[in-house]
């Protein structure tokens, strides 16, 4: 593996910039090994290394939102990972890199990326739970690269969820979901299709996401809560 290049540092430089209006941040980044399955470049070559991007807290809300008001047909069915796509999809093209998405097939490894990159784990809901930001953050993209890139994002040591004795994302699920401390698809669905759940989790957000008492100053606005809740699937 090639050491990174001074190229490279000014590039994730301008990835920052120009991530910066729409509230989104460079979350962290990977090099990949000669054993690593490394994603394909758009010129059909293995990547070297990948940026990951994300949002921290409710940080791009307002400028998705803003965005949707002008957008033809509101961004249409799936507005968010337009949205994600055009924005990052932008800065791929001008900076010469490979733009990957979480929604789009062949689907990368995302979570992995980000474990490995940020040194983040599951909590008990199966949402990665990061030290400072807790539940209350997100991956819309990454951007590879030919080259290797400098360490970029602190690497947690540390989770979360083993110095948390109370487990109070457990007791606070109305469904009983994460009864095992593995989350049950099953059970959380079913209770948003009931009464119930149409007027707490569904309406108001995950009671067990919002049990959590890391990063709670991140936690999402009610608007935003209410639209990812309303695009799910059930």
């Amino acid at each position: 593996m090639t050491a990174p290049s001074a190229s490279a540092e000014i590039r994730l430089d301008a990835v920052r910039a120009a991530l910066e209006p729409h509230g989104l941040f460079l979350r962290g980044t990977l090099n990949f090994s000669s054993v690593d399955i490394a994603p394909l470049l758009a010129d059909g070559r293995p990547a070297a290394s990948v940026a990951l991007i994300g949002n921290v807290g409710g940080s791009l809300w307002q400028p998705f939102v803003r965005w949707r008001e002008d957008a033809p047909d509101r961004g249409g069915a799936d507005p968010l990972d337009t949205w994600s796509k055009v924005v990052i999809g932008e800065i791929a093209l001008a900076i010469g890199a490979t733009a990957y998405f979480p929604s789009d097939p062949p689907w990368q490894p995302f979570q992995q990326w980000a474990m490995r990159a940020e040194g983040l784990r599951a909590s008990p809901s199966g949402i990665l739970i990061h030290p400072h930001y807790g539940l209350w953050h997100g991956y819309r993209g990454a951007l590879a690269f030919d080259k290797s890139l400098p360490v970029d994002g602190g690497r947690s040591t540390a989770h979360p969820c083993d110095a948390c004795v109370e487990k109070p994302c457990v007791s606070a699920c109305p469904a009983g979901a994460l009864e095992r401390l593995q989350f049950d698809v099953g059970r959380c669905r079913g209770h948003l299709r009931s009464e119930a759940g149409g007027n707490g989790c569904l309406r108001r957000g995950c009671l067990s996401r919002d049990a959590c008492p890391v990063g709670q100053g991140y936690r999402y606005p009610a608007d935003q809560l209410h639209f990812h809740m309303a695009a799910l699937s059930l």
